[in-house]
């Protein structure tokens, strides 16, 4: 059986009357890539201060590597790693003296082989003399990362870390995070992408503060109701305004040359081409694809 090293229980917050968090239930274990994904004002950020001692729960319990939330915080501080969504690195000191002042600020002494081995990790190492101020979104978000390692957590919460960050430096930003997981250390993280989340282990669709589901991509996108047509044509926005009108379909996502239509499952791929070759709309390809995360997450939006 896999080591819990995060134990929630019926933990909220509340914000005056407003109900920010409420009765979350969760164990997260070690060597897990956790993540929280909901729309902004889901309580997922809530959530992670929560958790890292930023903010007290207004209700329940959590515990952390085996240390009480509300009473052992300073124990469990020892031993996380956090990357808020508003890192603040120092732009006028250098990646050198960035990762050295987070490295005394958590009492760790000898820094300077771990420092070399996290630039190294993160490919920041021929920029080191550089100002932080200097650095691109995503190297800035990599030196984040890496003062949040200096001290060796077994935990680290990281709040929307490629939010903003170019498509080139998220993916070499996940590939650092999937070579971190080879040191059995446990990610949870918050992402508004749910093709981030499908790398997960497991993941978390939050919604007003509480959570839908809880369980690995896999099967939560075997929870889609019905199933999800491919449709290449080349009328876009006339399409999408004929199918809305068609028996049986859902909701209507754009990709580019394409719409994702979900549909109820005795639904008839045929009589859908006919009725859009019947307003003039030519239709190039159309398939059933596996449905995505983003498929279920709004579906499940939709019937709550």
């Amino acid at each position: 059986m896999p080591e819990a090293v995060i134990e929630i229980n019926g933990l909220g917050k509340n914000f005056g009357a407003v109900q920010a968090v409420r009765n979350l239930e969760l164990t997260v274990y070690r060597g897990e890539m956790f993540s929280i994904v909901g729309p902004d004002g889901a309580g997922k950020t809530t959530t992670i201060r929560m958790l890292c001692g930023v903010m007290e729960p207004s209700a329940g319990q959590a515990k952390i590597l085996g240390f009480d939330l509300r009473k052992d915080i300073e124990e469990i501080r020892k031993r996380i790693g956090y990357l808020s969504q508003r890192f603040s690195l120092y732009g006028d000191l250098t990646v050198d003296e960035n990762i050295e002042f987070f490295a005394e600020i958590n009492e760790v002494r000898d820094y300077l082989g771990r420092r070399n081995q996290l630039l190294e990790f993160t490919r920041l190492a021929p920029f080191r003399k550089r100002l932080a101020e200097k650095l691109s979104g995503g190297m800035k978000q990599k030196l984040a990362l890496a003062c949040t390692l200096i001290h060796t957590p077994e935990i680290i919460f990281l709040d929307e870390p490629t939010t903003g960050v170019d498509p080139v430096s998220r993916r070499d930003f996940w590939k650092i995070l999937s070579d971190l997981l080879k040191s059995n250390i446990t990610i949870v993280m918050t992402t508004p992408y749910l093709d981030e989340a499908e790398r997960c282990s497991r993941v978390g669709l939050m919604n007003q503060g509480a959570f839908m589901t809880v369980n690995t991509p896999q099967k939560v996108k075997a929870m889609m109701p019905g199933k999800v047509i491919e449709i290449v044509c080349d009328q876009i926005r006339k399409a999408m305004s004929v199918l809305k009108q068609a028996p049986g379909a859902g909701e209507i996502q754009v990709f580019g040359d394409r719409l994702n239509l979900a549909v109820e499952q005795d639904i008839n791929l045929e009589e859908l081409k006919s009725l859009l070759e019947q307003n003039l709309i030519r239709v190039l390809d159309m398939r059933v694809i596996p449905a995505s995360l983003e498929n279920v997450f709004i579906s499940m939006l939709k019937s709550a």
